[in-house]
């Protein structure tokens, strides 16, 4: 039987079975209504900018990490997201905060560390 609530089976190459439990995937956060805010790593963020601009600063990057980020009330064109990297580190290769502002309503994307380089990447939007 499964151990734990929401385990999987799985095999190996062998042919032999066991239940596991998966991991990984976006941890969503409740609604962040704030003027800032720091990310974490791994997790997902429904921003609400209907009172106020929001600044997020992301995590210091280790490759592979991942932070999600969603337009919750559609207001990104009434008061801006501007996302800001850790100290040092860039976003899509440049060292200046990315800013969401007008026609960016309902906008939701996830960006990922690859390294020193290039820092945080657009991977979906």
């Amino acid at each position: 039987y499964a151990g734990t609530s929401g385990d999987v089976l799985a095999s190996t190459d062998a042919g032999v079975l066991s239940w596991t439990t998966v991991s990984g995937g976006v941890s969503w956060q409740a609604v962040e209504a704030g003027a800032t805010m720091t990310a974490v790593a791994g997790n997902g963020y429904f921003i609400d900018t209907t009172s106020n601009a929001c600044t997020v600063t992301l995590p210091s990057g280790t490759l592979s990490d991942e932070v999600s980020l969603v337009d919750y009330a559609g207001t990104f064109d009434s008061y801006a997201l501007t996302v800001t990297p850790y100290s040092g580190e860039k976003i899509q290769g440049g060292s200046a905060d990315a800013t969401l502002t007008s026609g960016v309503e309902r906008s939701a994307f996830t960006l990922a560390y690859s390294g020193a380089s290039q820092g945080w990447l657009l991977k979906d939007k």
